[in-house]
């Protein structure tokens, strides 16, 4: 095999992070994957695979929340509004990693054969955004009240070069891609007062095609693909293809989801595998020898940005990066935001450090108790709120008692005298006296994660990572 400076820079950079590495890079051995000169386009292949990640999982994701004649839970067909009317509770399994903040407002759409029309009543100083992402994940528009305000406003989404005539009074959005997706958060303490306003609002959200504006419109019912997998999550839907059926769909996909310019360099190499823009895959250019190993190396590839990239930032036992929602030529941070956080908002809107480990580097386990300690005027500097959420090993809800999933300063928190804060994570209660600080944890593994909504625009210690996050201790 003809090793390369790249080969060995990779794998020790993997040795390095101390991760598990597939059989695939086993395989590069004495005996093992014989490329000789094929390496190049072996590594050609991974980088295209790499760099089509966000696209065919956006599509695939897409599939299967479309895939329903009418509105039903976190599902909705194209064009339709999804309005989750309340927060999941420990029994929810349809993602990883869900929300007790905000409640969805979302929506699916394809701009290719005209605009969409979206029309926000006045949201009376309540902080929203509506993130919208093009096919790459990109969140090329964020309208709310960090951006645009609460007062009523109205926008229609266009496809790439659309320039037709619109309405007075509406704004227009041009998406780089005909896939859009409008991902919306709107804030809510969780009561049944507050559930009843914030559907209220819900219901006064308005997306129509703009032919239809102004017009009484009902949006059509969805058909449902009995082919489309509805059970298996979208991300092993996603690595189970094959690099050819990968490939196929990716360049299916880039006819009406075009790469942007600066991709220009990348494409050019792609050609030599037999992705070009804007026509079929040419699977004859991919080498048969190394068409296995293609998905399974450039996922491995990504997943180990997790540990190298210096975009991740370590600190205190959390895990962060505030490379999110606008990537540029970043193919890999893409591609690992995609694989462990769709729809990640600018890091002006949001940032979600997680931990799964304790300061010490000891995994966090419920039988144990812990402490986060905020001394007084060091909570996080956000303009619109913090919260810390509890997950069990696989992201999911952990039932408890209380039925709290985060806790943040909404709750009725309790100061200590000298204005600091202490926040309780453990299985049991602390004692009714310190109730209102509890997170509740399993009785085994979990996983945290801080949520950090509008990082304050006059302190960016946040965004540029001098503002410290506490660390999680053991408490006696």
């Amino acid at each position: 095999m003809n090793i390369t400076r790249r080969t060995l820079t990779f794998a020790g950079l993997s040795l390095l992070a101390g991760t598990a590495i597939s059989p695939a890079y086993a395989e590069f051995g004495e005996g093992g994957l014989q490329l000789g000169a094929d390496l190049e386009d072996f590594w050609i292949a991974t980088d295209a695979y790499i760099y089509g990640y966000p696209l065919v999982t956006m599509e695939m994701t897409r599939r299967v929340m479309t895939n329903v004649a009418e509105l039903k839970g976190t599902r909705g067909p194209m064009g339709h509004i999804i309005k989750l009317r309340q927060y999941p509770d420990s029994s929810f399994k349809d993602v990883t990693a869900p929300n007790a903040d905000t409640l969805y407002t979302t929506s699916w759409l394809d701009v290719g054969k005209e605009p969409y029309v979206l029309s926000v009543p006045d949201m009376n100083g309540r902080y929203f955004l509506l993130p919208m992402l093009d096919g790459w994940t990109n969140v090329f528009q964020v309208p709310g009240k960090r951006t645009t305000g609460t007062a009523a406003q109205t926008y229609a989404i266009t496809a790439p070069g659309w320039s037709g005539k619109l309405p007075d009074g509406v704004t227009k959005y041009e998406s780089p891609t005909n896939i859009v997706w409008l991902l919306g958060r709107i804030y809510c303490t969780g009561t049944p007062e507050d559930y009843a306003e914030v559907h209220k609002l819900q219901d006064e959200f308005k997306l129509v095609p703009l032919s239809a504006y102004g017009k009484d419109y009902t949006p059509p019912a969805g058909k449902v693909d009995p082919s489309i997998d509805m059970k298996t999550a979208v991300r092993d839907q996603v690595n189970r293809l094959t690099a050819v059926e990968y490939f196929t769909l990716l360049a299916e996909l880039m006819k009406t989801n075009p790469p942007s310019d600066a991709d220009a360099p990348a494409l050019e190499r792609f050609e030599r595998i037999g992705l070009v823009a804007g026509k079929d895959f040419d699977a004859s250019k991919l080498k048969a020898d190394f068409q296995k190993r293609i998905p399974t190396v450039g996922f491995d590839r990504i997943m180990l940005q997790f540990k190298v990239n210096s975009q991740v930032k370590n600190m205190n036992g959390w895990a962060f990066t505030t490379k999110t929602g606008l990537y540029g030529t970043d193919y890999l941070m893409r591609a690992l935001v995609t694989a462990i956080g769709l729809g990640a908002n600018r890091p002006q809107d949001a940032v979600y450090p997680t931990s799964q480990k304790d300061a010490h580097e000891r995994a966090y386990d419920g039988r144990k108790n812990y402490v986060i300690h905020f001394d007084k005027g060091k909570a996080p500097p956000v303009s619109g709120f913090w919260s810390i959420t509890m997950y069990d090993e696989n992201y999911f809800f952990v039932a408890n008692p209380i039925n709290r999933y985060s806790i943040s300063p909404r709750q009725d928190l309790k100061y200590n005298a000298d204005g600091s804060l202490d926040l309780f994570l453990q299985h049991e209660s602390p004692g009714a006296g310190k109730e209102s600080n509890w997170l509740p944890a399993p009785a085994g593994k979990f996983l945290l994660m801080l949520r950090m909504y509008w990082p304050n625009e006059n302190d960016p210690s946040i965004i540029d990572a001098t503002w410290t996050i506490p660390p999680v201790e053991v408490r006696s």
